[in-house]
């Protein structure tokens, strides 16, 4: 078993950081008028984790019992979606966008059938069952539509926790409804602790240069550190020598992309871009994550008065990448601003 999963806390009191909010899931899991809850953060920040350990929270072990199904979806030309959902006695997770543009009707069956039945076992601490969303801000408008109308129908046998990276695409009207928590990204000394705590019960030392660049090369997602940590460990089994963290194979091709941005600007040069983003985007890689890892990339090889402008425009392109459809047109835009302003730069430098 990895180590991420073989050491992840199954309850409130383990988790190591942002005890404050730990301590304020425990108030809130004690009150029979618990509410509606969206929790967002970056990736590898822990929101899962805490959602699990809520749920412990609220019914006690027995939410670790699950069980997979796949639920099998008419959309309205016939055609058979599926969808996985995980569920306990107590509550029940799913992934609406994964049925694409059908979300709606994933969100109207599901969360109909549940809010109309009552909590069957008597024993239970609370009333209500818990619907889990994950990639809430992946939904479409109209199941979020669909999402408010239950919220405010059967709040009394159903609680919704919703789980997003960013509110940004969710609706003002759900947010007004949901108690929001934000689960901000650990520091490096807190992922320290956190990875310290992984080598003790491992039975193995972990110096501290390595846990920094463990650190460095994660930018705060603390289950891309324990993974990173468990593949170091399989290199050398007492982290000595000279290691190397290996970058993932998109993040080595994007920034081959920004190369090429870099040494050429030009129509053709800007086609041929425009494929290397077809590819990342064809390997489900985000657009958001893409704009980001071109601009880290980009600002490290461009003079310093042109950094404030790429960041300008990579921030505008990224929020139209959140906000509208079609992000291929965004992401060339994108490229097609920072290489008019590389030549701009240029041309002004032979002047000169």
């Amino acid at each position: 078993m990895l180590f991420v999963d073989k050491y992840r806390p199954k309850s409130l009191e383990e988790l190591d950081y942002h005890q404050s909010l730990n301590e304020r899931l425990i108030s809130l899991a004690a009150h029979d008028d618990f509410p509606h809850t969206l929790f967002y953060g970056p990736s590898g920040a822990g929101k899962k984790t805490r959602i699990t350990c809520l749920l412990r929270q609220l019914y006690g072990p027995a939410t670790q019992k699950l069980k997979i199904d796949q639920r099998v979806f008419l959309n309205p030309s016939k055609r058979k979606i599926d969808v996985n959902i995980v569920s306990s006695n107590y509550h029940i997770e799913l992934t609406p966008s994964d049925a694409g543009a059908y979300d709606r009707l994933v969100i109207q069956d599901i969360l109909k059938e549940i809010a109309q039945t009552q909590q069957v076992d008597l024993n239970a601490k609370h009333r209500f069952k818990v619907v889990v969303i994950n990639e809430a801000d992946s939904l479409s408008r109209d199941a979020q539509s669909a999402l408010r109308r239950t919220m405010e129908k059967y709040m009394g046998n159903l609680r919704l926790i919703l789980c997003a990276t960013s509110t940004s695409k969710i609706i003002a009207p759900i947010r007004s409804r949901c108690l929001l928590l934000r689960v901000g990204a650990p520091t490096e000394e807190e992922m320290t602790t956190v990875l310290r705590s992984v080598a003790r019960k491992e039975k193995f030392h972990l110096p501290d240069e390595v846990a920094t660049q463990i650190c460095q090369d994660s930018g705060g997602n603390l289950r891309k550190a324990t993974l990173v940590l468990e593949a170091l460990r399989m290199q050398s089994p007492d982290l000595s020598g000279s290691l190397a963290i290996a970058k993932p194979d998109w993040e080595t091709y994007c920034i081959k992309t920004a190369e090429s941005i870099l040494s050429e600007q030009s129509p053709a040069r800007l086609l041929e871009v425009r494929s290397k983003l077809y590819e990342l985007l064809v390997h489900a890689i985000p657009a958001t994550l893409i704009i980001k890892t071109l601009t880290d990339h980009l600002l490290k090889r461009v003079d310093e008065s042109l950094k404030a402008p790429i960041v300008e425009k990579a921030a505008f392109y990224e929020l139209r990448c959140r906000t509208g459809s079609k992000v291929i047109f965004h992401l060339e835009a994108f490229v097609a601003q920072v290489m008019h302003m590389l030549k701009s730069f240029m041309m002004d430098m032979d002047f000169d």
